[in-house]
């Protein structure tokens, strides 16, 4: 059911006019006392039916809805586990695993990362993935609106007129979703996902769980640390969100971050003109990256295979990923200079398809904003908003007015006002292991520090002048070796002080025009960690 249009025209004027929107405050989940370990039950594991990796195990796990309410409601939670093949004597026990987004699936981790590290090391962990509350394989699968990002969208530039178009779809998709799913929509927070891991430590029968987080997998391990600390035995956290602060001040880091990205891509590409022929200075090619803005706006192109069109909404959600993956870049500038040398559509519609096509349904987008718009108090007054984010896009434009409609259901949010984050402070944790590469765009540079001060006992690594989002797993021989010592024997960085130990970064990418071809989209089996980020996700 659709929330009617009048009470909508409502909340949209109230957020123009800078009035409060009313707040259903989120339960404290964090003072929900925990339950005897006997109350959860042991997991049925059956095979995944996977031909690729056949000893790969499926179940599903009931838990509690509300966790100070753990007698009423239950939900499920899709897990699946390759079980340690080591001798008993040798096993670690289990390690979960999440790779942020908020709530992107972790059923795919298991089998990458175990053909990523040596399998004497794999073989003695039992690896956990599981599919967030509320996403994916997890019951309920919750949905808000299956078209949400199908294009083409309104601009995202203000300056284009497209505000209230915004403002009105930003609203939409919170009533559509409040009126759906207001019973589990206040239960989707970082500290109920990390209650759900206490709840899958128990069925899995352990007493300690080993932990490897990427992005907002990063807060959701650091919080499971602060509820469990004593159920810690070793923790891993790849590409830090800082501990303390607010999702829309995150975001605003975003937006700089990415600008930086963004302005190395185009010094790459200059330096590649007789590859691209895009110019060889990096304002050059900036200017002609945003000529292809202009032209998509009042020419979208097919967006085929994916439903639609691609205008200017599609084109930013299709570069943006290279503040994720430098590696993306050869295709990124193919897109210009396919576009605007050859008159070729083809780059551009590959691009979109591999990186920001939307899927069948709005994803992980429900738990997105869900966590966030739930455990932060974001500003409600529309004007506040179109002020501060100018400011920003002043000195950020490549991603400020992109990253501001994507997270504007959270103005018009009805579940704010809950706990909030959960402080961390890292009393009774064993080491943490951290890494961070100083470039990263979507969980930056200042979130580690932060997080290694609040983690006293913490190791931080840094890869210095490196610029992966998660940055385990690209061959990168110091940052993969660090892990696995870690993993095999606990073994850590020796080095004393903030930094325990300092990595370089990968080479750049070799400049290549990337020729179309018939196939648009690779299958997920052969994509990158960064490649299979869920399309939705930003963490």
């Amino acid at each position: 059911m659709r929330r009617p249009l009048t009470l909508l025209a409502v909340a949209v004027s109230s957020v123009l006019l800078g009035s409060a929107v009313p707040v259903a405050a989120a339960p404290d989940s964090v003072a929900a006392p925990d339950r005897q370990e006997a109350d959860a039950g042991r997991i049925a594991w059956t095979s995944c039916g996977d031909t690729t990796t056949p000893a790969l195990q499926c179940a599903m796990l009931e838990v509690p809805l509300d966790y100070t309410h753990p007698d009423g409601r239950k939900i499920k939670l899709k897990l699946n586990r390759l079980p340690a093949t080591a001798p008993k004597s040798k096993q670690q026990g289990p390690i979960l695993l999440n790779p942020g987004g908020p709530g992107d699936s972790g059923l795919w981790m298991p089998a990458y990362i175990t053909g990523q590290i040596p399998a004497d090391v794999a073989s003695t962990y039992d690896w956990i993935g599981f599919d967030p509350r509320g996403t994916n394989g997890s019951e309920p699968h919750v949905v808000c609106d299956a078209h949400y990002f199908d294009g083409a969208r309104p601009d995202y530039q203000v300056s284009h007129g497209t505000e209230k178009a915004w403002l009105r779809k930003a609203a939409t998709y919170a009533a559509d979703c409040a009126a759906d799913w207001s019973w589990i929509l206040p239960h989707m927070t970082t500290v109920d996902s990390a209650r759900d891991m206490d709840r899958i430590r128990v069925a899995l029968g352990a007493k300690k769980i080993n932990f490897y987080g990427g992005s907002w997998g990063t807060s959701l391990g650091s919080t499971y640390g602060q509820l469990y600390p004593s159920r810690v035995r070793r923790m891993v956290l790849d590409s830090i969100v800082g501990p303390t602060i607010s999702w829309y001040d995150h975001n605003i880091l975003q937006d700089k971050e990415h600008e930086r990205r963004f302005r190395a891509f185009a010094e790459w590409t200059a330096k590649a003109d007789s590859v691209y022929h895009l110019g060889t200075d990096a304002n050059a090619v900036i200017k002609k990256y945003y000529a292809v803005e202009d032209a998509l706006r009042t020419t979208p192109v097919a967006a085929a295979p994916a439903p639609g069109k691609i205008g200017p909404a599609e084109f930013e959600d299709t570069f943006y990923g290279g503040g994720y993956n430098f590696l993306r870049w050869p295709r990124m500038a193919t897109v210009l200079s396919g576009y605007l040398n050859r008159h070729d559509t083809r780059p551009l519609a590959i691009a979109y398809n591999r990186y920001a096509a939307p899927g069948a349904d709005d994803g992980t987008f429900p738990n997105y904003n869900a966590t966030q718009c739930t455990e932060s108090n974001w500003p409600r007054d529309w004007e506040f908003w179109k002020k501060d984010q100018a400011k920003v896009n002043a000195v950020a434009p490549f991603y400020t007015y992109n990253n501001m409609w994507y997270n504007a259901a959270c103005m018009f949010w009805p579940y704010q006002g809950g706990p909030g984050r959960l402080k961390i402070t890292g009393k009774g944790l064993p080491p943490v292991l951290l890494f961070q590469a100083t470039e990263d765009a979507a969980t930056p540079y200042p979130g580690a520090v932060a997080m290694r001060k609040a983690l006293p006992g913490s190791k931080l690594v840094v890869q210095n002048g490196g610029s992966f989002h998660e940055v385990l797993f690209h061959g990168n021989a110091c940052l993969d070796d660090t892990f696995v010592a870690y993993l095999r024997d606990g073994t850590l960085p020796s080095g004393k002080g903030l930094i325990a130990k300092t990595c370089a970064p990968e080479a750049d990418p070799t400049p290549t025009y990337v020729e179309p071809t018939p196939s648009l989209k690779a299958p997920a089996a052969a994509m990158s960690p960064t490649d299979r980020e869920a399309v939705h996700g930003r963490f």
